[in-house]
């Protein structure tokens, strides 16, 4: 089938799976042959471990970046952002922005050019980020939940549920209510297989982590009788 566009998200939002550069370049090259524009959804770069995110406009310029301040710069509800497009489009996404909302807020704008300088405390939030991550991958499976991918950026675990739940809704309502920890169920991101998936997230203090990861360990020790 035709189509105009692609967008990519990497770190991704719930597995925080990376795509490498060779497999990047190759949905570009794809999406190029097609036709077709490369978007590239790049929030979560900066938030990464072992290895670092790819950006698209290494691999080309003919890409259309989407980045924000919410996430590595820990900005959430600013609404403030920024995207790269290719030259001819500028102008384009120019007046499209007029339209839906003229500019962030200048007290945004202000607060996004100091968080640009906050070296020292965006290295300590990504350290917590670091120890939080290495909790998870060594609890979940201690807990029952082993069949996930290791994240390798952004702030979240994407954990297969199926040995206890077709109904991931209901599950994470009764882990709420249960163990009084809050997951997404995977229907969130997936209509035809997150029925069998929830999205655990590790932006919380490591002590919040580690209390979370005992209850939940707990909870289905119980619940598998």
């Amino acid at each position: 089938h035709d189509f105009q566009g692609v967008m990519v998200a990497s770190p991704a939002n719930p597995t925080g799976t990376m795509l490498g550069k060779e497999a990047l370049a190759a949905l570009i090259e794809t999406a190029h042959g097609k036709n077709a524009a490369f978007i590239s959804d790049e929030i979560y770069h900066g938030v990464e471990y072992e290895t670092r995110a790819v950006t698209a406009l290494e691999i080309t310029d003919e890409a259309y970046v989407i980045n924000s301040f919410s996430k590595y710069f820990s900005m959430t509800g600013w609404r403030v952002g920024w995207m790269v497009v290719p030259e001819p489009h500028v102008r384009i996404i120019e007046r499209l922005a007029q339209n839906m909302f003229i500019c962030a807020p200048h007290v945004a704008q202000v607060a996004a050019l100091a968080a640009l300088d906050s070296t020292d405390e965006l290295d300590r939030n990504l350290a917590v980020y670091r120890e939080n991550r290495r909790l998870m991958l060594e609890g979940l499976p201690q807990a029952g939940l082993s069949d996930f991918a290791s994240p390798d950026g952004a702030f979240y675990v994407y954990v297969d549920v199926s040995p206890y739940t077709a109904d991931s809704r209901a599950f994470a309502r009764e882990i709420l209510d249960k163990a009084g920890v809050a997951v997404t169920p995977g229907l969130d991101f997936d209509a035809e297989r997150g029925h069998q998936t929830l999205r655990l997230s590790y932006a919380r203090s490591t002590d919040d982590i580690a209390e979370g990861l005992k209850r939940l360990k707990t909870f289905l020790t119980h619940r598998r009788g």
